[in-house]
């Protein structure tokens, strides 16, 4: 019995081991902070300065709902460094469970400014700036599409919400922990305010359609997302048929149709070519674009595919 329970004990220590080795921080990574111009707030961030001698280009890299820059492990800060490009994580107000989190005006300003320093402390390409984020941090890679006052190069959003509203329903209806923290998000006191949530959710918001001519959007879900996660496809569905709508694209067959929509969402699966295009050996079920946005629903559940993310990123 005491040797059962000492086998427990060294297994549990090397799981606990591995694990704060997993959650340990580059050493190239290093950490900075800046004030807010809106309310004076100091918001930290985590960066990694390219080592080439030419401008290279920039990962503003956003993290999920739930974290922070002091408390997620970093996205796609491995791929970055291998590519020897520049690379940010901010905080932007955190943990998105307050009035001053969720999209609002000091989110927005927060990821402006952070890319603010970025210029003017690493050997940035301006023309290559590069915004990506996955749950959470979809949801503020599309508000950036919106509302950032930077010229980006590139937006890739995975598992995105884009309608806070819808979302919270879908949240109280699988009892998780997100229905409560919208409502906190959206200031609304402790009852639910359809109005305000639609104020943080980008596909109620009027697309830039000329300030984003030159910028490509990639979003990417997961099929089984919203069954197996938590944010149904149906938002990076909708907000990708509202971008297309406002550009006044005439061309419906770049539109997803109502009954393929339906079809993914009921079936978690659709028809495909055989055999079926791949990205990171995860089979792409179902694929539309119109100038430079493309919708990529793949065999996968609420995740990034971090090495597709950055390669598409700079390619497209």
């Amino acid at each position: 019995m005491k040797r059962k329970l000492l086998l427990i004990i060294t297994a549990f220590l090397w799981l606990e081991l591995a694990y704060s080795q997993s959650s340990q921080r580059p050493d190239f990574l290093k950490k900075d902070s800046i004030q807010s111009s809106l309310d004076g707030n100091v918001q930290v961030f985590y960066y990694g300065k390219s080592t080439a001698s030419e401008l290279q280009p920039l990962i503003v890299a956003l993290h999920s709902w739930s974290g922070t820059a002091d408390s997620q492990k970093e996205t796609l800060v491995e791929q970055t460094q291998a590519k020897d490009w520049n690379y940010i994580f901010p905080d932007f107000r955190g943990v998105n469970n307050h009035p001053k989190a969720c999209c609002s005006e000091f989110v927005i300003a927060d990821i402006d400014e952070a890319i603010d320093w970025a210029l003017k402390n690493m050997n940035v390409d301006k023309k290559k700036i590069y915004v990506v984020g996955n749950s959470g941090g979809g949801y503020a890679t599309m508000a950036m599409y919106m509302k950032s006052r930077h010229t980006i190069a590139s937006f890739s959003a995975w598992s995105s919400i884009s309608d806070l509203a819808t979302w919270y329903g879908e949240s109280v209806e699988r009892k998780n922990r997100y229905g409560p923290e919208i409502i906190k998000c959206t200031g609304a006191g402790e009852v639910f305010n359809a109005e305000k949530a639609k104020e943080r959710s980008p596909l109620f918001w009027k697309t830039p359609v000329k300030k984003r001519k030159k910028s490509t959007l990639q979003i990417y879900a997961g099929i089984h997302d919203g069954y197996t996660g938590s944010v149904p496809i149906s938002h990076s569905i909708n907000f990708y048929n509202k971008l297309l709508t406002d550009a006044h694209e005439k061309d419906k067959s770049r539109y997803v149709s109502e009954e393929d929509a339906n079809t993914m969402l009921k079936t978690q699966t659709f028809p495909t070519q055989n055999p079926a295009k791949t990205i990171e050996n995860r089979a792409i079920l179902y694929q539309k674009s119109s100038k430079k946005i493309m919708l990529t629903i793949f065999e996968g559940t609420h995740e990034i595919l971090k090495s597709a993310a950055l390669d598409a990123i700079d390619a497209w």
